[in-house]
């Protein structure tokens, strides 16, 4: 063996490529006049391709693996050189390496709100966002389709025309959907599947799949929104009737309240002035006595409602309401509730309720 043999087989090139970036999708490996040794040695580590190109055509394309490049395992380049098998010269080409993991966690949305019929509603807008999954498929394709001769092709260089592809195929197919907005959230992973069917076939012709897609949110404007609050207020009310009755008991008992503190704070005051005439200086003539203010008036009643079966009935006095108890038709565990008062409770959890269950009657006469 020469030494112009060992020093041959010394410099064997060795073709890899490692990423840590995350968001490098191809990458060439770059060579001085782009010449590779003839028996040099690929290795291409799961999760890549190697493509190679020579004068501008697509060559070969290598799957995960270690090999040694000879005209026995590049047979397109072969036929492109018109090598023989005795061929032992370096050759120049261009090699591109491929990510073919999927790229995850990407975002679409739209951008301005889309136009559909609601069976319910008529005409309206909703806007939608989400997240997808892209994975490099053909290598080949993708090379000579999408990346040309750049050098390092990255996600964010397609990621805005894949989104424009979700965006128009999830608009088509939300307008002819026929689903109701108030039903799509309870769709979302069919409309995911019809999606993600159709953009598959245009990404294809990319050299690309789409392993995952999700529909997270689909929204309306914030006035319909808000119009919807409304009408959801509106059926948890219930009788409109009984709700005015409610709120106009409910303020009486405010306002009663505010009446009876300011009246007594009234009688304080002239009953500290009526004091301190009559305790005026030594020597000085005793004070007129005053006039007697006149009594304060009575305490506001409470009046009550009582929930049944989920309606509400009322109001009701508390002399209603030892009626009803007397004839059976308010019980202890039946909910009342009246202003001023935390939550629903069961009429026996009410101390001035729960007296009209202990009070029994005398015994009849005669018994």
């Amino acid at each position: 063996m020469g030494i112009l043999d060992f020093l041959t087989g010394e410099f064997i090139d060795v073709i890899h490529w490692t990423d840590d970036t995350r968001d490098t999708m191809v990458w060439r490996f770059e060579r001085e006049d782009h010449e590779i040794k003839y028996g040099a040695k690929l290795t291409v580590r799961e999760g890549q391709a190697a493509v190679f190109v020579h004068e501008g055509q697509l060559a070969d394309v290598f799957t995960p693996g270690l090999y040694m490049l000879e005209t026995n395992n590049m047979p397109i380049l072969t036929t492109l050189n018109h090598w023989d098998h005795g061929f032992k010269s370096p050759f120049k080409s261009e090699i591109y390496y491929v990510d073919t993991t999927r790229f995850n966690d990407l975002k679409w949305g739209t951008k301005n709100p889309i136009m559909l019929r609601d069976p319910e509603f008529g005409p309206t807008r909703i806007r939608a966002f989400g997240t997808y999954s892209v994975r490099v498929t053909d290598p080949g394709k993708f090379l000579t389709e999408i990346v040309g001769t750049d050098g390092e092709f990255t996600m964010d260089e397609i990621s805005f025309q894949i989104r424009n592809v979700i965006v128009q195929a999830f608009s088509r197919i939300i307008a002819g959907a026929g689903i109701p907005v108030l039903d799509m959230a309870a769709n979302t992973a069919e409309l995911g599947k019809l999606v993600a069917r159709e953009i598959s076939a245009v990404v294809g012709e990319y050299g690309l799949s789409i392993p995952e897609f999700y529909i997270e949110n689909i929204s309306l404007p914030p006035a319909v929104e808000a119009a919807l609050d409304k009408r959801t207020s509106m059926g948890i009310v219930g009788n409109l009737d009984n709700y005015m009755k409610f709120n106009a008991a409910e303020a009486m008992g405010t306002e009663g309240s505010a009446m009876a503190a300011s009246m007594g704070a009234g009688m304080g005051a002239g009953m500290g002035m009526a004091m301190a005439q009559q305790s005026g200086p030594w020597g000085a003539a005793p004070a007129q006595p005053a006039a007697v203010a006149p009594p304060p008036p009575p305490p506001a009643e409470h009046v009550w409602h009582i929930a049944e079966s989920g309606v509400t009935r009322g109001p009701f006095s508390k002399a209603a309401m030892g009626r009803m108890a007397a004839a059976g038709e308010l019980t202890r565990e039946t909910h009342v509730w009246t202003a001023g008062q935390d939550g629903w409770k069961t009429a026996d959890e009410v101390a001035e309720l729960a007296q009209l269950f202990t009070i029994l009657p005398p015994p009849p006469p005669g018994a």
